[in-house]
């Protein structure tokens, strides 16, 4: 089992920059991809962005430029660094981790982009 403890969520205005981070714990395999998702109310959840234990990594077009995603392998971290954030990237954050053909799910952490 694989736990997941996400960190770093808030408030930011518009334009503003937040950083995520998402730690994991447990029965860690190393070879895995790990990143995050959001969900905003009434919207299906959609992918971010995603890092594998290579280091490579992918991101939902909107996100492209505006978000970059870092791992830690020796911390079992990821990191999201979101600068230029818009109202339309407020939602839920969820950090994910596929390992082995298991997919674990944090609990998220809320982003609010607002003035």
């Amino acid at each position: 089992q694989v736990q997941l403890v996400e960190s770093g969520g808030g408030l930011v205005q518009p334009g503003g920059s937040l950083r995520l981070s998402c730690t994991a714990s447990g029965d860690i395999f190393s070879i895995y991809v790990m990143g995050w998702f959001r969900q905003a109310p009434g919207k299906q959840r959609e992918l971010v962005a995603a890092v594998n234990n290579l280091g490579f990594n992918e991101y939902s077009d909107s996100m492209k430029g505006r978000f970059n995603i870092s791992k830690d392998n020796a911390k079992n971290m990821v990191s999201l660094q979101m600068s230029s954030l818009k109202p339309e990237d407020t939602a839920l954050y969820l950090c994910y981790r596929r390992q082995a053909s298991q997919e674990y799910w944090g609990q998220g952490t809320q982003v609010t982009v607002s003035s």
